[in-house]
């Protein structure tokens, strides 16, 4: 488990978009390596509320990907169960997850996954507080390479001292991706409050070294043409 914790919130968002930018190009994704998990509601999908809309508006719209490479859960299916099995078995049809990012609310939930949730539980029906939403759990079971969790801001700081500092506990979902073998927890210095003074400088003295998940910051041009003067080298027996 890595904890990389910036000074302000620009500068953890920044680190943070560096990283996924290169675990990307690392992944050379193609038309059969798209995958985007989502948390719809239960709005149609053209409303201005629906989480259709706000994952098209805050973020489809501003990259290169096609509609098609997209696959956000239906809140509005018949059968919501079905479309819970549906959603695993494309994930598997994918060969898994490589990289989740995710947030966490200040009661330590993640993906909807309230406090008190399984901490085995899969793609579900899950009822919240004011409606059923359904909502798409962790995958630990091989099928998640890699997970980035984005946590700032002061309101966050005992969640982030929940995740890190104590052990797993099923009212803290959060907690449960100390079991995950490849976790980047990334913070702002509000976040870290409620840390011990000891945590917070050894971690930070890890920066040297974590740093080099981000730098270099790899170019989709630079690997193309990797790419192509591999495939001209001469071949021989």
């Amino acid at each position: 488990m890595k904890l990389i914790i910036l000074e302000h919130y620009s500068q953890a968002s920044e680190w943070a978009a560096k990283y996924i930018r290169n675990r990307i190009i690392q992944f050379n994704p193609g038309p059969e390596k798209y995958f985007t998990l989502g948390l719809p509601t239960g709005l149609p999908r053209d409303h201005p509320e629906s989480y259709h809309s706000f994952m098209w508006n805050n973020f489809f719209k501003h990259i290169d990907i096609h509609p098609e490479n997209t696959h956000i859960l239906d809140g509005n299916a018949v059968d919501l169960q079905a479309e819970c099995d549906a959603f695993e078995e494309k994930i598997k049809a994918a060969g898994g997850i490589e990289l989740f990012v995710g947030g966490i609310g200040p009661d330590g939930h993640i993906a909807f996954n309230e406090p008190g949730s399984s901490l085995v539980s899969r793609t579900r029906v899950k009822t919240l507080a004011m409606d059923t939403i359904l909502a798409n759990a962790r995958f630990f079971d091989g099928e998640l390479t890699k997970v980035m969790i984005l946590i700032t801001g002061a309101h966050k700081a005992f969640a982030l001292y929940k995740a890190i500092e104590e052990g797993v506990n099923h009212m803290w979902t959060v907690s449960a991706f100390q079991q995950h073998p490849r976790t980047v927890f990334v913070c702002d210095e509000d976040a870290t409050l409620e840390l011990k003074v000891k945590t917070v400088k050894y971690f930070k003295g890890l920066m040297l070294v974590h740093n080099k998940l981000v730098d270099p910051l790899y170019s989709i041009k630079e690997k193309e043409t990797e790419k192509s003067q591999s495939s001209k080298k001469p071949y021989s027996d």
